[in-house]
């Protein structure tokens, strides 16, 4: 997974690249760093 950190905080849905499932990914970044991250797959 790549996360773009010039974007200071996105949440966007991808899929799993083993099992295809949905994923909500939700980051923020700070001082070009992550400050945050979370991931949960969608049902």
């Amino acid at each position: 997974m790549v996360l773009d950190i010039s974007v200071r905080r996105q949440t966007y849905v991808e899929d799993c690249e083993v099992c295809c499932h949905p994923i909500e990914v939700r980051y923020s970044v700070v001082a070009d760093e992550i400050d945050s991250f979370e991931a949960r797959v969608l049902e």
